[in-house]
């Protein structure tokens, strides 16, 4: 039960360290900060090629979205909504991370 839970955990951790580091990547190249209107503002080839750069930020611009939406508007249940959606957004896209890093590195072992 421990594994499970200390391995929940870290797949948590991973995609909102991964999320956070690519969406303040992409912010320090293109000073500029991530959105999901790239999607739409970008040429189709250019839109095309954000898709899995929006999808391992998607957590990291949710909870932006979320925390400027509080300060102007607070609201509880919109905030534990995003909370919900982002945390299991990270949840997803670390165990994705997490499980190719392990099978890239079964792959030198």
């Amino acid at each position: 039960m421990l594994d499970e839970s200390f391995a929940i955990a870290m797949s948590l951790a991973i995609g909102f360290a991964v999320a956070g580091f690519i969406a303040t990547g992409y912010q320090a190249y293109t000073e500029r900060p991530l959105s999901f209107r790239l999607m739409t503002e970008a040429e189709t080839g250019e839109a095309l090629a954000a898709v899995p750069l929006l999808v391992f930020a998607a957590p990291f611009i949710i909870m932006r979205n979320a925390i400027r939406r509080l300060r102007a508007q607070p609201s509880l249940s919109l905030i534990l909504v995003s909370f919900g959606i982002a945390g299991f957004w990270s949840l997803m896209s670390g165990t994705v991370v997490a499980s190719s890093w392990l099978g890239v590195m079964r792959l030198f072992v």
